[in-house]
């Protein structure tokens, strides 16, 4: 599967109570940055449509500032996982979107209006699937709780609001990393005040207490969230070499909040233990992905296997990806071949052993062996985006684009489906399409002026095809609109 970085991005509603005190400094750090202009509140609180509508905007200038992962295979099982979880929550509005941040910290957040924010980093962090939950169920209880509407109420009572550049702040930190964040929220510790504080601490005690019964209602384990949170503090002290006052964290940890939750996870029973695999290869992925190189993913993993592993056969998965990867294909198969016996109808290998047949140059045979899957599974995007990624290494870029335009009904917000969708274009000669994919590529990654640009050529190509023309005319139209939300 290929695993491409973007310089389009993620956020974090939890840091609201932190980062309104350096409002202004933040907003001068993130040079250029344009942000939304979605109108005055008509009420005290902001509507769910407001922060919906707030959310997305905010995503797409997320976008353009931060790298992010494609990696259909992981963003589904993350993706899945979230459902899960706010089925069983007190979220009303769940129109979620996920944005998968590749960065090696640890990190999860959630953005007013349901965007959700995973750094790819913090699977290396969290040992079990129920851990990862854990975060992800306490991002979810922000969301449920409406912390970002009662926080600028709050804010407003205290003093004049500064939307724009609190929204900035979030951007510094989600992009700049935790000791550049860390830094800016250290610079503003003397303006923040200690009722705002309080308000920080009140938030986030209660994310706690909701997220765990979300955590519970979903049948994972309660005793998760303690263990998770222990860890994390226990990355913080080394990270940082000395302990970081409380409420400048971005989820603010002390020995206090982690009893707390101890104490809490008691009160449940815990479930029974589950087979956690597909997690395990996830967390396969992302190791693999970060590695420097694909030998030293080779080395990482055949130390685990030699050593201790959480999951030897997660842990061949990886050393299989990352043999693939360094182009050492026949041993690659041949340890693919000692997992996939075993379990002949898990979508990972099947998808490994088509990365293989590509990487071996025969696209042909992965296409058949995909085409099969999908008419089995035809829902499927992480077979959809593969199938047609060997149609197009099968130069038969016709067939690769008809998929992706299907495709793109399904996943429309999806960035790295229409920057494929035009490269296959290119290659087919649909030169209309690819300047249409392109622009959709760039609406989604905040380049509105670039997106104007690609449909202006298409414009000029159609000529007198009026279906056509008025069908750009209408994105172009779009564009000023979204133009206007983010005061662009």
């Amino acid at each position: 599967m290929l695993l491409r970085r973007f310089r389009p991005t993620l956020l974090h509603a939890a840091l609201l109570a932190t980062l309104l005190p350096l409002a202004a400094a933040s907003t001068q750090a993130v040079e250029g940055l344009k942000l939304p202009n979605l109108g005055e509140s008509s009420t005290s609180l902001f509507s769910a449509e407001y922060e919906y509508q707030l959310g997305r905007t905010w995503l797409k200038i997320f976008r353009s500032q931060a790298a992010t992962m494609d990696d259909p295979l992981l963003f589904d099982y993350l993706e899945d996982l979230i459902y899960r979880l706010v089925i069983h929550s007190q979220l009303e509005d769940r129109r979620i979107d996920l944005v998968l941040v590749d960065n090696p910290t640890i990190n999860a957040f959630a953005v007013p209006g349901g965007v959700i924010g995973v750094h790819n980093g913090l699977l290396m962090y969290a040992q079990t699937e129920d851990e990862l939950a854990s975060v992800l169920a306490h991002e979810i209880a922000h969301l449920s709780q409406r912390h970002f509407s009662r926080r600028v109420e709050f804010q407003r009572n205290q003093q004049p609001l500064n939307l724009a550049a609190m929204l900035a702040g979030f951007v510094l930190l989600a992009t700049a990393g935790g000791d550049a964040g860390m830094a800016a929220l250290s610079a503003a510790q003397a303006a923040a005040q200690d009722s705002a504080l309080r308000y920080s601490r009140s938030n986030e005690a209660e994310a706690d207490r909701v997220g765990m019964q979300t955590l519970v209602a979903a049948g994972l384990d309660p005793h998760a969230t303690p263990a998770m949170f222990e860890r994390m503090l226990q990355a913080s002290r080394y990270a940082s070499g000395n302990r970081i006052p409380e409420f400048l964290r971005t989820h603010p940890l002390s020995e206090n909040r982690i009893a707390d939750t101890r104490n809490r996870a008691r009160q449940y029973a815990s479930p029974a233990n589950r087979d956690d695999l597909q997690y395990q290869l996830m967390r396969a992925r992302v190791a693999n992905h970060l590695a420097a190189t694909p030998e030293a993913a080779i080395q990482q993993f055949r130390g685990e296997l030699d050593g201790n592993t959480r999951s030897r056969e997660a842990s061949t998965y990886g050393l299989v990806l990352a043999l693939t990867e360094a182009g050492r294909v026949d041993q690659a198969a041949l340890e693919l071949d000692s997992i996939w016996s075993s379990n002949p109808e898990r979508l990972e290998y099947k998808l490994a052993n088509a990365d293989i047949l590509m990487t071996r140059g025969e696209p042909g045979k992965a296409a058949e062996l995909l085409e099969h899957e999908l008419k089995l599974s035809p829902g499927s995007h992480p077979l959809a985006m593969a199938y047609a990624r060997a149609l197009m290494q099968d130069r038969k870029p016709h067939i690769s684009e008809a998929v992706l335009l299907e495709q793109s009904k399904v996943r429309p917000e999806d960035p790295a489906l229409w920057y494929l969708l035009a490269e296959v274009q290119g290659l087919s000669g649909n030169i209309v399409g690819l300047h249409q994919s392109r622009a959709e590529y760039f609406i989604l990654t905040g380049n509105l002026g670039e997106a104007e640009k690609q449909l202006s050529y298409a414009l000029k190509l159609v000529g007198s095809n009026h279906v056509a023309a008025a069908r750009i005319n209408e994105r172009l139209s779009d564009i000023n609109t979204l133009r206007e939300r983010m005061d662009i």
